[in-house]
């Protein structure tokens, strides 16, 4: 097992990416690798502060005759994801990633290697150091806690910034400038109730469960217009609740926000009449969700079985809402963008379906690249929970990034891309958020693009890092740098 980052290729960047893995940085706990960067800003002489959210802002002056060029901030965030195997012995807290080359890939043993976005801040402090760089007016900007909730963007002091060009290094193809985002909102539904005595006789207890979905990130994935387990519970449901007399003890349903629902399962009580009746038509229901899905889906499964009475159960009156509100809530893609073919412009993830004995909780996720769209679908949401007779909220509002294709920036690069390897780079966008979209929030004028090495499965403990992509990678860096226009 080979550990010597420090041996490749961009020499700089690898030599500071192997001491970046050493230092422990998930989300919420970046105070060491903030004073990392602090410390090597003292000892190369350049101007720094750290804001209120606790990002770091570094600058370099430009090189001697590059003074009148447009100036530059080169941005990544310091926080990683922290994910292990089941069998790995490790505390993120306190434990160096144990990095290591594979063939042409860096990874790690049994953890996330926090190439995401360490190899974006090794980029930079790389930049920083090198004196026999040619550049104009640089500014660095690594943010904080971007991972859970994007803290530092959200935090970013106004007027810290001085530079026309954002230049974000936290994309994960090398070869793809990314030239837009989606913005985000979190829309948070509430019923509240008093359970009553679940019937003494006349009900057998039954699970009603969906499972066997892909699932997937609710912003990449959400276009292979994935089954939705929330969804395809509450279709059956809707259907049978009323006409078979079924009665809601209990539904638990999604996880994770950004995640579209793989599982979901619900509690029923079944008139004792009703059985097998019930049983035929959930078998009838999972051979209809598999025909709908049969060219996206291959192991749906929607079953029922007998489980323990429940103590109580959902009033009928809520129960029935609730089930009529999931079936009408908006879920998936909303809007294709026209501006670029492929991507979508506005989706809702329906998230999460979760009693609590007292309340009923149900989490959607909004996405699009245009806040008045965000904005207009939120509205719809909460209307059809006002409907029903259950409070929402709508949180977390941040903007997106719309792709401006006359970009200068855009132009620019394509063209050091295509001098350097002869052939155009790919110019997309990305239906999840990025930083870029709440920094041109608060910097408007900022012209931004969005580009990085080849990084494979982040977020898991499979996360590795192609080495020839991060030569690549920054070679392009320097060569946009060198390119940067006069002003004007």
């Amino acid at each position: 097992m080979d550990k010597n980052l420090k041996g490749l290729k961009p020499e700089l960047v690898w030599k500071h990416f192997a001491e970046i893995v050493r230092i422990p940085r998930p989300s919420g706990h970046e105070e060491a690798i903030r004073q990392y960067i602090i410390d090597f800003a003292k000892a190369q002489g350049l101007c720094w502060k750290e804001d209120a959210a606790h990002n770091v802002y570094v600058a370099k002056p430009a090189s001697e005759g590059m003074e009148n060029r447009v100036g530059v901030v080169i941005q990544a965030h310091l926080d990683m994801v922290p994910q292990k195997n089941n069998d790995k012995v490790f505390d993120f807290e306190q434990d160096p990633i144990e990095a290591y080359i594979d063939g042409e890939w860096v990874t790690a043993d049994g953890t996330t290697l926090g190439a995401d976005n360490g190899i974006g801040a090794a980029a930079i402090l790389a930049v920083l150091e090198d004196k026999a760089l040619v550049h104009g007016p640089v500014e660095a900007l690594f943010t904080a806690t971007e991972e859970t909730g994007m803290d530092g963007a959200f935090g970013l002091e106004e007027g810290l910034l001085q530079g026309d060009i954002l230049l974000n290094l936290d994309s994960e193809t090398e070869g793809e400038l990314y030239v837009g985002c989606a913005g985000g909102m979190d829309a948070t539904a509430t019923f509240t109730y008093t359970a009553e005595p679940a019937p003494a006789t006349g009900f057998v207890a039954m699970k009603l469960v969906a499972k066997g979905m892909k699932g997937g990130h609710s912003g990449i994935q959400i276009g292979y217009q994935r089954a939705n387990a929330n969804r395809e519970l509450m279709r059956l449901l809707l259907d049978k609740a009323e006409a078979m007399g079924l009665r809601l003890a209990s539904v638990d349903g999604g996880g994770l926000r950004n995640a579209i629902p793989r599982e979901a399962e619900a509690v029923v009580l079944v008139p004792t009449e009703q059985v097998a009746a019930w049983q035929e038509a959930v078998k009838g229901y999972e051979q209809t969700i598999i025909r709908e899905f049969e060219d996206i889906e291959d192991a749906i499964a929607i079953y029922t079985e007998a489980t323990a009475m429940p103590a109580e159960v959902i009033p009928a009156a809520v129960a029935d809402a609730l089930i009529k509100a999931v079936v009408a809530c908006p879920d998936g893609v909303q809007k294709m963008s026209v501006a670029m073919e492929g991507l979508v412009q506005t989706s809702t993830n329906l998230a999460r379906v979760v009693s609590d004995g007292k309340e009923i909780k149900v989490q959607c996720l909004l996405r699009s690249s245009l806040r008045s769209e965000k904005e207009a679908l939120g509205a719809a949401i909460k209307a059809v929970f006002a409907l029903a007779g259950a409070t929402c909220e709508l949180t977390g509002s941040y903007d997106g990034w719309n792709p401006n294709m006359k970009s200068p920036i855009l132009a620019a690069m394509t063209t050091s891309y295509e001098q350097l390897y002869g052939k155009r780079p790919a110019v997309t966008a990305i239906h999840a958020g990025l930083e870029c979209g709440i920094i041109g929030s608060k910097y408007p004028n900022l012209d931004m693009i969005s580009f990085g090495p080849t990084i494979c499965y982040p977020h898991s403990p499979d996360e590795k890092v192609e080495i020839a992509s991060v030569a690549k990678f920054y070679d392009f860096l320097l060569r946009t740098l060198e390119n940067i226009p006069v002003k004007a």
